[in-house]
């Protein structure tokens, strides 16, 4: 292996472990803002428990995306210093917002959301709550403005310093609302919501399966469904959205996702298949036109193919048709499991009924694999662009850097990042197996919900 494949292989890694948690953050905050003021608007004290237990749980995922966040901005100078000099006016502007407008939004009112209960008032508190919920959204803002840039890059200007090619800002709006930002942030944040939803919806389905915290699992698991049915309904529209911004920004991302190749053709949308990329087929199973009808709404329309694209800019075909149709799969999935739970629920059978509960435990991995192959997506459709069509990824690369140091320190951030995932999933079972802490003698949670449904 190269060193760039080493360095791409590291980079990779880190941050798809860190993309475990700030989904978690970002949908279970805005599942604490819905728990907390269903507890402010009925006075039901089984909402504050079950506010106080997710909160235990929104903390320990917050603490464990910081700590893994950090090691990817090292990563920026030591093993792709070229691209950092490259994207530097750009990214430092992003990031910089994010700290200012984001992570001391979150920060700073997390103490309250953790420590103010029964300190400050209970409005004070909510709007802690409500605070750190949206600082933990606007991070996703700032980021995914970043990333988005490296995909449609825009309101800038290339200058030259001493040979030295990079980008500045010349319209920091523009560089914001990008041609793609916009869609690609609300498609990441109903995966968030989503991710969130499920993690709630899990828990609650095993409490119920154990028979445990009973009355809290019911009202928990409706919530989450509740949220889980709009972020599965809303992914299919941000979906196709980001989809159309591909087929106009990024036509050779769009040809590989669908794995379409001639030009003067319309293009066929795949259910499943597997392509070889030597002879340049498809095998598997798709509906005729429908994509061109999906891009365009005329399926006769053609499509363009890979063919019309220089072979060194033309992305890994396979890899990139199976993440994305993977991810679609998954996101259909999900909207099912919502819809039959749901009417489940509405049979007055959800909870009696061990068989689909045990599905739903299990669903919580379903969401997480989803915006982990989506990024990978829209990462690997991207390339050879580390900057779409400004900057390719080999050209990125740190000059000094060897494929030993990379190694190295792969094999250190493994062991590490295997350390600390075990220390969150012994956390987390601990703290579902305690369980929200409530003196059920002296609360009614049966009658305060009857009360309050």
């Amino acid at each position: 292996m190269t060193t760039e494949l080493w360095a791409r292989l590291q980079f990779a890694f880190t941050i798809s472990f860190h993309y475990i948690y700030p989904p978690l953050s970002i949908g279970l905050g805005i599942i604490l803002v819905i728990m907390e003021g269903m507890y402010l608007k009925t006075g039901n004290k089984m909402y504050e428990v079950m506010t106080k237990f997710w909160v235990k749980i929104f903390a320990l995922t917050f603490a464990m995306g910081v700590a893994t966040g950090i090691v990817m901005e090292f990563e920026f100078g030591t093993n792709w210093a070229t691209y950092s000099r490259f994207v530097g006016d750009i990214f430092g502007s992003a990031l910089a917002a994010e700290g200012i407008f984001a992570f001391f939004l979150e920060s700073g009112f997390l103490a309250i959301l953790l420590f103010g209960w029964n300190r400050v008032g209970k409005k004070t508190h909510f709007f802690a709550t409500c605070m750190v919920s949206l600082g933990s959204m606007m991070s996703a803002v700032w980021i995914v403005v970043a990333n988005s840039w490296q995909q449609t890059p825009a309101g800038y200007r290339l200058v030259n310093n001493g040979g030295v090619i990079r980008a500045e800002i010349t319209d920091f709006w523009g560089m914001v609302f990008n041609p793609s930002s916009v869609e690609r942030l609300s498609h990441t944040l109903g995966g968030a919501f989503l991710a969130g939803a499920f993690l709630v919806i899990s828990v609650s389905a095993y409490y119920l399966i154990k028979k445990r915290h009973e009355e809290i699992a019911k009202a928990g698991l409706k919530i989450a469904l509740l949220v889980a049915l709009f972020a599965s309904l809303f992914q299919l529209f941000t979906g196709h959205s980001s989809a159309s911004g591909v087929a106009v920004n990024q036509p050779a991302k769009l040809a590989a996702m669908e794995a379409h190749y001639d030009s003067l053709s319309p293009g066929d949308l795949y259910m499943f298949g597997w392509v070889n990329e030597t002879d340049k087929k498809v095998y598997g199973i798709a509906i005729p036109g429908m994509l061109s009808f999906l891009i365009h709404g005329d399926p006769t329309v053609p499509i363009r193919g890979l063919d019309s694209f220089p072979k060194d800019e033309i992305p890994p075909v396979n890899v990139t048709f199976q993440t994305y149709h993977l991810m679609v799969a998954i996101g259909f999935s999900l909207i099912g499991l919502t819809l039959i739970s749901i009417f489940l629920w509405w049979r007055g059978k959800l909870f009696t009924s061990v068989l689909w509960l045990k599905i739903l435990v299990v669903s919580v991995l379903l969401p997480q694999i989803a915006n982990q192959i989506g990024w990978y997506t829209a990462e690997i459709g991207r390339q050879p662009w580390i900057v779409y069509g400004l900057l390719k990824t080999s050209d990125g690369l740190s000059k000094t850097v060897t494929s030993e140091h990379i190694i190295f320190s792969l094999i250190l951030f493994t062991l590490i990042y295997a350390g600390l995932f075990v220390v969150f999933l012994y956390l987390l079972d601990k703290k579902i197996k305690h369980g929200p802490e409530a003196k059920t003698k002296e609360l009614d949670f049966s009658e305060n919900l009857r009360m309050t449904e």
